[in-house]
């Protein structure tokens, strides 16, 4: 069973899973997930839980006694792995594998880690868990499922935001949901009664967004000119070296290059596999790939060059209206003559 974090609490209140299993990056939908998971464990009888960080030193026998030994406070124990940022290699694997054969009905266990790739959502070990109980996407919603968690929390608050406060809200709080619980926590107190507008917004908030160059990129494979320079004057703000930009999308581009050669010679499902992109990620590809030819590609790498040389060679200019002139470039559809 596989759910969004926003509808864990839900699926709590009706059944407690053996295992659970929450990946993802953002943060706090981790912390509230495993808050949801302990209280509501605790309403079952699990008393008692333990807390292992998994890593090469760490002692497994340690918590198979944990699952095999009757606690002297608690028959039911809840037991969290923390996985590790780089993921399991074939050890960990191995133990994980064996652990999900053991368990029992007075153990309940938690799997913590990062955002999973592809061959992770296919191991052994992940299957085994999964097939016992529930895997909780934790990743920060994306642009286009933003507004739908921000009126999902309003709602939670009694807040009543009209259609432009929950943009708003989503577009200043974009990458930083830690800012948004805060925002949303001060704008319960400073309105009592629920309403929120573009002026209550702006009179009490400021923007809390936080984008990387990932953000950038989606937005201008997407073709998104309006979000992609929005995007690039933050990075540009907070600080972020022109040289990483450059780095990032030049990737990109040579990659497109690429699968479009490359797609004259077999499907795009096949290019897409050859270049293992994710599922999530192949209508921003298609979209790329349909509005740019290889002429356009090599034009727009052309130009990366000639604002890297700038970037390295002429200290007193800025090479950010050239950065943002790119972005326009290689969001615009191709101009037929």
């Amino acid at each position: 069973m596989r759910i969004f974090a926003d509808r864990l609490a839900e699926q709590l209140s009706k059944q407690l899973h053996p295992t659970y299993l929450l990946f993802g990056n953002e943060p706090l939908l981790i912390q509230e997930s495993r808050q949801a998971i302990r209280l509501a464990a605790a309403q079952q009888g699990f008393d008692e839980r333990h807390r292992f960080a998994i890593d090469n030193s760490v002692n497994w026998n340690e918590i198979y006694d944990c699952c095999q030994a009757m606690s002297l406070f608690s028959p039911r124990q809840l037991i969290e792995l923390e996985l590790p940022e780089a993921g399991v290699n074939a050890a960990i694997a191995k133990e994980l594998l064996s652990l999900a054969e053991s368990l029992h009905e007075d153990i309940l266990i938690v799997l913590v880690g990062s955002k999973l790739t592809k061959a992770q959502e296919s191991a052994k070990w992940f299957k085994a868990f999964a097939n016992k109980g529930c895997w909780v996407n934790c990743l920060t919603p994306d642009a286009q499922r933003l507004p739908q968690f921000v009126q999902a929390r309003c709602r939670e608050l009694k807040l009543q935001p009209d259609a432009e406060a929950v943009q708003m809200l989503a577009q200043w709080h974009e990458g930083n949901l830690f800012a948004l619980t805060q925002s949303l926590e001060k704008l319960v107190l400073l309105y009592p009664d629920g309403q929120l507008t573009l002026v209550r917004l702006e009179e009490s908030l400021s923007r809390h967004n936080h984008f990387t160059t990932f953000h950038w990129v989606d937005a201008l494979l997407a073709g998104k000119a309006n979000r992609s320079q929005r995007i690039l004057r933050q990075l540009e703000v907070e600080g972020v070296e022109s040289v990483i930009i450059i780095r990032t999308v030049q990737k990109e581009l040579i990659q497109l290059l690429q699968m479009q050669q490359l797609a004259m010679q077999m499907s795009m499902t096949q290019v897409f596999e050859r270049y293992r992109i994710w599922q999530s990620k192949r209508p921003l590809y298609s979209s790329a790939l349909q509005r740019l030819n290889q002429t356009k590609l090599k034009q727009l790498l052309q130009l990366l060059s000639q604002i890297e040389v700038m970037t390295k060679t002429q200290y007193d200019d800025s090479s950010w209206p050239l950065l943002h002139q790119l972005g326009l470039e290689l969001c615009l559809p191709q101009v037929k003559l």
